[in-house]
């Protein structure tokens, strides 16, 4: 039988540095660190990023491509399988999500590495996760727009942003609510997805003034 290959350099480094961001911020961990948890030199680190700043991105981009096109497959289907209809665009927007931070295979880490980046004045991240991912935002908003056909533009991204709040703090299981003894986390997970939708559901519905 043949051997399991073994994480590549770049994957070892990826974590160790997903791991240390989560515990320390971006600021607090310095490319050292980052070496020394992952087991390589700092000639790697260079060689597979090429400074600290791309190797932060690099983290962000690895979870959210993925996470990115499961969103934007699920959105397709949604207006084509469910015209009009709003809480679908939702579950499309938050379902994914929810799955990747439930994720064993670091997840966790990296919904805690959000947090930072919320945290943290990080301009170059920002404007490195704006070019990358905002076609997504401008996707659901359209897509929202043409469900709440009444609500301003203004409006429309106001709410859009309460709703990615209240998302990242149910990826992060904050919430008083805890998974009861006996429910699988995947139930447990589908029953904080439609709890969201029909809250984010109702707020966008709301009325304007």
């Amino acid at each position: 039988m043949a051997a399991v290959a073994p994480f590549s350099t770049k994957d070892r480094i990826l974590g160790a540095a997903e791991e240390l961001f989560a515990q320390h911020g971006f600021a607090g961990t310095s490319l050292r660190q980052v070496t020394t948890r992952a087991d390589v030199n700092i000639a790697a680190v260079n060689y597979h990023f090429g400074s600290k700043e791309n190797l932060v991105n690099e983290v962000f981009r690895r979870r959210m491509d993925e996470m990115s096109a499961r969103r934007l497959a699920q959105l397709q289907a949604a207006l084509q399988q469910h015209p009009g209809e709003l809480e679908p665009v939702l579950a499309a927007f938050v379902e994914p999500a929810l799955a990747m931070a439930r994720d064993r295979q670091g997840g966790g880490a990296f919904i805690r590495v959000i947090a930072r980046a919320y945290a943290e004045k990080n301009d170059s991240l920002r404007k490195f996760l704006s070019d990358r991912y905002g076609h997504v935002l401008r996707a659901f908003a359209k897509a929202i727009a043409g469900c709440v056909p009444g609500l301003g533009k203004e409006q429309l991204y106001w709410r859009l942003d309460f709703l990615s709040g209240a998302l990242t703090y149910a990826m992060a299981d904050f919430g008083l609510i805890k998974r009861p003894a006996g429910l699988s986390e995947a139930a447990h997970r589908e029953r904080a997805a439609r709890e969201l939708i029909r809250f984010a559901s109702a707020g966008l519905k709301a009325e304007t003034n």
